[in-house]
């Protein structure tokens, strides 16, 4: 059995083994599993059964998830999406009145057309279109978000209303806990201790008890009901004409962010070759069929994240760690109290949602996919400016497919204007009109 699957997943080859990869696909499920309850607690907003999405969300990351091993054997995991959530909820649901039912079939929609365009050469020509310096720079860019988005959970970064952001109260317990596993899981880290970011995790929550942060809500519990959501999709509904602009706006943040986030962790895991990703064309599928498995269970665009760069950087080189990942998912509808207590989020006094467990974890990933940036050539401005503008708005605007769009715009524009368009691929050119008409679209809702 250990040969067959080490024989399945090219574990020699990539050079890993079994243990790295099951460390490492816990260490990405503990990384994301706040998804499990910011996820229903965002959409059950709309009035959806708060159960029921939760159930959706831990169901559709396990079959996407496990689909990324299986069929494409890259550690990478998948779940319902931050922003397109928020997107969903927010915008189409509560500001534009239109049912969860029939948000859901836009999903759907959606989620088919991606499938079509990745059936298509046309999915690895745009992942193989990304200027290299762009490329360094989604890494970067990545990293720098994850990063961000671990200050913040950890305490350490609050809201400013004149400086937009500034430090935290650093004697509170919450970032007291979080520098305390930062500093941990570094030590461990620098140490070459084998699991250290699952260990780190481990340790801060072990600490979180005895701080009081984190609580004991028990082991095991029945899995809630799907049924409420399952099918409750409203696809006629969806194909209203008034709606396609809806359907184009989620099809474009799935398909960019998903680009953006496989040119990240592409550049961390070493999985490109010779500037391009193999497989690419495999794992947009995945995403597209996870989008259409998340529609049908009730939950809004099913994508990859970025927290796989934890499992990652503990390890992770093949789908092994992905089959881990989406098994954890599914044992998290039997354990949820156990994974409420790791990965749910602590109520901080200003009535912010901290998650100082997972932070140091995403502080230290973020700080990893920094290395991509001696790649890029500082000394031409013309490759340097774009990426630069993608490093910094991704964080900024908290927004991969921001970041991307940011990249490819300016890139087309300063080859355009400077001499250059000879050695830019008529494909950036047609992607920058389309991330301008994105804008355009998203200003028009």
């Amino acid at each position: 059995m250990i040969k067959i699957t080490e024989g399945f997943f090219k574990l020699k080859e990539f050079n890993t083994d079994i243990r790295t990869e099951v460390m490492a696909g816990l260490t990405t499920f503990m990384a994301m599993a706040y998804i499990i309850f910011v996820n229903p607690a965002m959409i059950s907003q709309t009035g959806m059964d708060f159960g029921s999405a939760m159930a959706a969300t831990c169901i559709s990351a396990a079959v996407a998830t496990i689909m990324m091993g299986l069929y494409v054997n890259y550690p990478i995991a998948l779940a319902p999406g931050m922003g397109e959530n928020a997107f969903f909820t927010y915008t189409v649901c509560l500001t534009m009145g239109i049912s969860w039912q029939v948000a859901l079939g836009c999903i759907f929609i959606e989620g088919l057309i991606f499938v079509m365009l990745t059936l298509t050469k046309m999915r690895q020509a745009i992942i193989d279109a990304i200027p290299a310096s762009i490329r360094y720079g989604i890494a970067c860019g990545i990293g720098m978000l994850i990063a961000f988005v671990g200050l913040i959970d950890a305490g350490l970064i609050v809201k400013h209303p004149s400086t937009l952001v500034t430090l935290g109260d650093v004697t509170s317990l919450p970032v007291i806990l979080a520098t305390s596993g930062l500093i941990i899981t570094s030590i461990l880290i620098v140490k070459k201790i084998r699991g250290a970011m699952l260990w780190g995790i481990l340790a801060t929550a072990g600490i979180g008890i005895i701080l009081g942060i984190v609580k004991y809500h028990g082991l095991v519990s029945l899995p809630p009901s799907i049924a409420p959501t399952f099918l409750k999709m409203d696809i006629k509904g969806a194909l209203n004409l008034g709606l396609l602009t809806i359907i184009f706006v989620f099809l474009f943040m799935d398909i960019f962010d998903t680009v953006g986030t496989l040119a990240g962790v592409g550049e961390l895991g070493g999985f490109m070759r010779a500037g391009k990703l193999p497989r690419a064309g495999k794992a947009m599928f995945t995403d597209a069929v996870g989008t259409c498995v998340g529609a049908l269970c009730g939950t809004p665009t099913v994508t990859r994240y970025i927290e796989s760069a934890a499992g990652i950087a503990s390890g992770a080189r093949s789908g092994l760690s992905s089959i881990i990942t989406g098994l954890a998912f599914l044992l998290a509808l039997f354990f949820s109290p156990l994974v409420k207590m790791i990965g749910g989020g602590y109520q901080a006094a200003g009535g912010s949602i901290l998650h100082p467990v997972t932070a140091p974890a995403l502080i230290i990933v973020g700080s990893m996919m920094m290395s991509s940036i001696v790649k890029i050539d500082w000394k031409d401005y013309s490759e340097t400016i774009p990426a630069f503008l993608v490093i910094i708005t991704m964080p900024l605007t908290f927004s991969i497919a921001t970041g991307v769009a940011i990249g490819f715009i300016s890139y087309a524009v300063i080859k355009l204007f400077t001499g250059y368009k000879q050695e830019v691929s008529w494909l950036v050119y047609l992607l920058a009109i389309l991330f301008i008409l994105r804008f355009v679209y998203l200003k028009a809702i």
